[in-house]
């Protein structure tokens, strides 16, 4: 990689941080002016629908989901469409997360995903609204979900950056099959 090429990107997460930054500001200011609930609603909502847009583009890139008879499989194609959606929305630089499918038989369709580092979680303490701030992690996933055309049946988050954890543990459990049943009749 040429220096250019270097300097380009360097430019390019300053960008990202200074959006961010933006974003931490607005929510202070939000939340002042009209309550912290009021902020987690509206940043929820706005984050919900950029997810779903972020789904819908993934979902349109890679196709139909699959339908081969295997769960595990369909699984693994599902995790990966989700780290890209992740990918699109939080660039590598400002988090460091990983996905993976856990649980078989009754436990099956359960894709975890694990936040390491959470940019946003910076800025928002950084502009000092952490308090009371709610992480909108769970309306992130129904949105790609719903994008990506999958149907969750638990969307939780089982620890929290946040809250000081070491980690954000998110679990996605997905109705599988993934592909939906056809439930033509013949007659």
């Amino acid at each position: 990689m040429s220096a250019d090429e270097v300097n380009q990107r360097a430019q390019t997460v300053e960008a990202y941080r200074l959006w961010w930054q933006h974003d931490a500001h607005w929510y202070q200011g939000v939340a002042s002016r009209f309550g912290q609930q009021a902020a987690n609603e509206i940043n929820a909502e706005a984050l919900r629908k950029v997810a779903l847009h972020v789904g819908q583009r993934v979902g349109r890139r890679s196709g139909p989901l699959p339908d081969s008879g295997d769960n595990g499989k369909d699984l693994e194609e599902l995790r990966r469409r989700y780290d890209e959606c992740g990918d699109r929305m939080f660039p590598r630089e400002l988090r460091n997360a990983s996905t993976e499918v856990e649980g078989e038989g009754e436990g099956a369709g359960l894709i975890v995903l694990t936040l390491r580092r959470n940019f946003a979680i910076t800025m928002v303490r950084m502009a000092g609204s952490l308090e009371g701030y709610r992480c909108p992690c769970t309306d992130i996933h129904a949105g790609w979900s719903e994008g990506l055309g999958v149907t969750l049946t638990e969307n939780r988050a089982e620890s929290c950056l946040r809250d000081g954890d070491k980690a954000c543990r998110l679990l996605m459990r997905v109705a599988t099959p993934l592909a939906p049943v056809s439930t033509t009749t013949e007659g």
